[in-house]
Order: structure tokens, then C-alpha cells, then sequence
């Protein structure tokens, strides 16, 4: 098998789940006064600094939820509910992933004004666009750090400096797909959301770093929990199984990111001598690497390369529609846009992985495209 698809969701580490095991004896609920919650509370306590420690955030900044998609929610429908008497105006990019596009859709329903600001020709946030945009009126800018499609970087510090003129505002950041894949400043912003699953780490867990001083309204009320801002039972194996997870990815991080820059431009180089478009440019992770075929759908692609084992996605696996809203944003071209197809590496993934797909995807190329004629 050759898994190329890390961005969607990565296998879970041995040592993670080794933790996640461990971690279920201690069976009390961290809510619970008695001796067995007590244990259970201090076990939570030591893996939230763990991780705040990573994050050099403060272990009462870290809100856990189900996941990235609740994260996001959290964060936009929270502020905007609580700061809706300081202003109506949001700001984002046509880039964002669906659990930010969606809520956003939901508060423009109910009023809210939400802005897009433009982006250049590489698919960067345009700042002068973005000075025009922001004002006194403006509650909130979310805008994610990579994008989960093409894998582009966005210019958060600039966008931070800019931001910081505006003190009724403030910045969210969905840093999905940054954590675990690139060094990440949590200063330059007030919130960011984060998934296990794209780390090692178990499905079902992710979180939210808030900054102290903001309040927002929770998207789930009812219930002690580790924080008043999120309620449920803490689910403790895998809160534990995170703080595993973000200290093994981190572990000589440098040789990781080394080794998938070496598998990236490999794989470029391979990608060139075939019958594609290469969308993704210099300003993307080394860790995606997007690309159109040419007169060929990608969901048929997807299932010829399926058959020869290899695993790789169209849109990003949360996404709806026909064609890709990101490729769209960046090419105009609607055909590009519903023949892209994603490739997503790790430092796990190697040349010889690289190879097989090439071999594949060349072989299925020609193949389907003497079909289509």
C-alpha cells in the first residue's frame, strides 16, 4: 500500500496509542470529588501543561473539543455571538476549510457582514485589500494559516501586525494544518484550532487555544469540564494520547522536515515530465502538493490509483461539491477545479513510494485518456 494522503488524516502512532491504552485505567470522572476523579483530574492537569508547554501557551488557554470542525465553530459562532453589540463585520478568504466557510454562511444569514478579501496571484491574503477591508466595525478575521487543498501559506504575522491595530478585533486562525508540519508562532494570534488526527493522534479529539482574555459564548452548554468555555466529560485517554502525540511529532523535528522537503521536490520533479498542472507553488508546504489532470476526472483517477493500492484525495475529505472552491479561487478555470487531485507526504513517506505513484498515475493517464477518445 502507498498512503499519500497524511493531510486528510495520518496513522496513528504506536507509542500514541499506547498511551490512549494506559490512560483508560483511570476509569474515575475528572469532574468527580472523590479519590478515583481526583486521580483522574491530575492526570488531565499534567498532560494540558504538556501540551500548553509545546504551544508556550497557558495550560487555561487550551479548550478541547471533538476536533478542528468544532474548534472552528467554536471560535467564529463564539465571538461573533458575544461581540455582536462591538460590530457585525467578519473577515476571511475564499480558502478557509468548510467547518469555517459553513458557520460564516450560517452568521451572513443572521446579519452578519462577512467579507472575503482578495487574494493575489499566488493565493496569499493581498494586505492592501485587507487594510481596505478591516475597520472599527470588524470583530473578527479567521483565516488559516495553510490551506487543507493546495497547501498555501498565509502571511499571519503581517496579517497579525495588521490586526493589532484594530482592538475590538481579533484574529483566528485555523492551524489544522500547520501543527505538527511547520514551526508555529501562537502570539500572533488570539485563537487557533488544532486536530489530533493530523499529528499521529487519535480521531475524535482536537482543541482550541483561546487567548486568556477573551470570552466567548460555548457552542455546547451544560456540564463541568476542563474549561467553562466547552462541556462534556473530559475525555481523558485521548487528551492524554494528544500530549503523546504533539511531543513525538516535535522529537527532531528539523530531520523531519529535511526528509519531506527531499520527498517533495522528488516528487515535483516526477509530476513535470507528465501531462498535468502543478497548482500548488513556492509559498505551499513542502507537505501538499496539488495538482489538475488534463480531460480526465479526478474521482476517476482517484479509483484507478485505488486499484494499484495507492491512496490520494481529490478535495479535501470535509469538502462538498463538484470542484474544488480553493483551485477555483486561484485559476478561475471551473475545468482545473474538478480534475484536482491532492497528494499529501510525511516524513514517513519515501522515493520509492513516490515512484510506485508516478508509475501508476503515468500508466492511468495514458490509459484514460485512450478511453476518453
Amino acid at each position: 500500500m502507498v498512503y499519500l494522503d497524511y493531510s486528510a488524516t495520518t496513522p496513528v502512532n504506536d507509542e500514541v496509542i499506547e498511551s490512549y491504552s494506559n490512560a483508560c485505567k483511570y476509569i474515575g470522572n475528572p469532574n468527580s470529588l472523590h479519590r478515583l476523579g481526583l486521580e483522574s483530574k491530575k492526570v488531565i492537569d499534567a498532560a494540558t501543561q504538556q501540551i500548553a508547554s509545546i504551544f508556550k501557551v497557558k495550560p487555561s488557554e487550551i479548550i478541547y473539543t471533538s476536533g478542528a470542525s468544532e474548534a472552528n465553530n467554536t471560535a467564529i459562532k463564539g465571538v461573533a455571538f458575544k461581540y455582536k453589540n462591538r460590530g457585525n463585520k467578519i473577515i476571511s478568504t475564499q480558502l478557509e476549510h468548510s467547518s469555517v466557510i459553513a458557520p460564516l454562511n450560517y452568521l451572513s444569514d443572521l446579519g452578519f457582514d462577512v467579507e472575503f478579501v482578495k487574494l493575489d496571484s499566488d493565493g496569499r491574503v493581498d494586505l492592501e485589500d485587507f487594510k481596505r477591508l478591516i475597520d472599527d466595525n470588524t470583530i473578527l478575521v479567521t483565516i488559516a494559516s495553510v490551506n487543507s487543498e493546495v497547501g498555501i501559506k498565509q502571511p499571519i504575522k503581517e496579517i497579525s501586525e495588521i490586526v493589532k491595530n484594530y482592538p475590538k478585533c481579533f484574529f483566528h486562525s485555523d492551524m489544522t494544518q500547520s501543527i505538527g508540519k511547520e514551526y508555529i508562532d501562537l502570539s500572533l494570534v488570539d485563537m487557533a484550532s488544532f486536530s489530533a488526527q493530523k499529528f499521529y493522534g487519535m480521531k475524535g479529539i482536537g482543541g482550541l487555544i483561546k487567548k486568556e482574555n477573551i470570552v466567548i459564548d460555548p457552542l455546547i452548554h451544560g456540564g463541568k469540564s476542563t474549561t467553562i468555555w466547552r462541556s462534556g466529560t473530559p475525555a481523558l485517554p485521548l487528551i492524554v494520547s494528544t500530549a503523546r502525540a504533539l511531543r513525538l511529532i516535535y522529537d527532531d523535528f528539523e530531520n523531519k522536515l529535511n526528509h519531506i522537503k527531499e520527498v517533495h521536490d522528488y516528487l515535483i520533479e516526477k509530476l513535470k515530465t507528465l501531462d498535468v498542472d502543478i497548482n500548488s507553488n513556492e509559498d505551499c508546504i513542502n507537505q501538499i502538493v496539488n495538482y489538475s489532470l488534463r480531460g480526465i476526472k479526478s474521482e476517476v483517477m482517484l479509483h484507478a490509483l485505488e486499484e494499484d493500492d495507492i491512496f490520494v484525495s481529490t478535495q479535501t475529505a470535509c469538502s462538498t461539491g463538484n470542484y474544488s472552491i480553493a483551485i477555483y479561487a486561484l485559476t478561475h478555470d471551473e475545468a482545473r477545479s474538478s480534475s484536482s487531485m491532492r497528494v499529501s507526504i510525511s516524513h514517513l513517506t519515501t522515493k520509492e513510494e513516490i515512484d510506485k505513484f508516478i508509475e501508476s498515475l503515468s500508466k492511468n493517464i495514458e490509459k484514460l485518456g485512450e478511453l476518453k477518445r
